[in-house]
């Protein structure tokens, strides 16, 4: 590999990263994903209970939905077989029962192509992805968005994993920053010890298939659920 290779490599690294950062403008900091509910009911107060919930959601309901969905389409992508895709949207929005939360992925998604488009202009296999949105054909997921841009810049697919991962981690710790409140060092202690989780959590699934896609804890989900009555809200969902 010569060093004009390497730096592509290195380009192509930092503009997926780019994606990842929690500034990185597609509504997630407006959406919580049930953890305002157990702020409500005060099953979260401070630092250690947050993490406990963390963890939680990364073991059981980032795991199943969008980390599997990620390798799902990974594999997809690789075998270049967008029906597949299809499939894996529609099971993964048809298992989110909270209505609050699958609309916000939806939302999220479609926020996140547009920007896409306007920073790189069309890229075939979104372009796609968003006509079939567009025709009700499929629903919209951020962690498909992400799997595509991944998979066109040449990232594989263990990274992709991590990457996501952390997106979703980083954005939901600076949400509990600004809810809690949570300190900022306490927030980055827990990124942290998430951020060495993500590697053990992506060894559990990487050789699943998909009938293991959209399993979930029913606790996050009862309370993603309870969000959309609740009295006082921060977030969306």
């Amino acid at each position: 590999m010569n060093k004009s290779e390497l730096n592509i490599d290195k380009l192509s690294l930092l503009e997926v990263f780019q994606v990842c950062d929690s500034t990185f403008p597609i509504g997630t900091f407006n959406h919580s994903f049930g953890m305002e509910n157990y702020l409500s009911d005060r099953r979260i107060k401070k630092a250690p209970e947050f993490e406990i919930w963390f963890k939680n959601y990364f073991d059981n309901q980032f795991k199943y939905s969008e980390g599997l969905l990620i390798l799902l389409c990974m594999q997809a992508l690789k075998e270049g077989d967008f029906e597949k895709i299809c499939k894996y949207d529609k099971v993964i929005t048809m298992s989110t029962l909270a209505t609050e939360t699958r609309n916000g992925t939806k939302l999220i998604a479609k926020q996140m192509i547009r920007l896409l488009k306007g920073m790189y202009g069309d890229i075939e296999i979104l372009v796609r992805y968003e006509e079939e949105i567009k025709k009700k054909e499929c629903f919209g997921s951020p962690a498909i968005v992400f799997s595509m841009f991944a998979f066109e810049k040449g990232i594989d697919v263990e990274d992709a994993f991590i990457l996501y991962g952390y997106s979703i981690a980083s954005t939901m710790v600076q949400n509990a920053v600004r809810a809690i409140p949570l300190g900022q060092m306490e927030g980055q202690i827990i990124l942290h010890n998430i951020s060495e989780r993500l590697f053990s959590i992506y060894e559990k699934i990487k050789d699943l298939d998909e009938e293991y896609l959209g399993a979930s804890m029913i606790g996050i989900e009862l309370a993603q659920i309870r969000h959309e009555s609740q009295e006082s809200r921060l977030f969306m969902s």
